[in-house]
């Protein structure tokens, strides 16, 4: 007798947090992405998915639809302009805004208004005040319903 097993990969309660902005945070260090996760949730205004592996960014984009991605610019393989250019081709994705997140410049050039291929970006290490401003500012605004 064949079985079919279907796989939930998103929380059970995914139905109780839909009127919550989706954010994806891509970063291979996994200490970071978990502590963001956990102090953004415990705001109780977002639902956070993390993905430590950015040949794999794209495919949870595309399952997650999130409202917001959160992008590190340097990761081994493959680095965050490529998952971008892939996720901004991506039809299944339309208009889905990224800020990126990098190392590689200082809050001062974060806070000047330059942009990264076109998107925002966000100085690391980062503050949970600069990063819940950065998400609030680069949230698309959502229609009451």
């Amino acid at each position: 007798m064949n079985r079919i097993i279907e796989a939930n990969f998103f929380p059970q309660a995914f139905e109780a947090i839909k009127d919550k902005p989706c954010v994806l945070i891509v970063d291979d260090n996994h200490d970071f992405t978990r502590a963001a996760k956990l102090a953004l949730e415990k705001t109780g205004r977002y639902f956070v998915f993390e993905e430590n592996d950015a040949t794999k960014a794209h495919q949870t984009a595309q399952n997650l639809k999130p409202d917001l991605i959160l992008l590190d610019v340097s990761m081994p393989g493959t680095d965050g302009g490529e998952v971008a250019a892939r996720i901004q081709s991506d039809p299944a994705l339309p208009r889905t805004p990224i800020v990126f997140l990098t190392g590689l410049v200082t809050k001062a050039e974060a806070r000047s208004g330059l942009r990264i291929q076109g998107h925002p970006f966000l100085a690391k290490p980062i503050s949970f005040s600069d990063l819940i401003a950065g998400i609030e500012a680069n949230l698309p605004v959502r229609a009451a319903a």
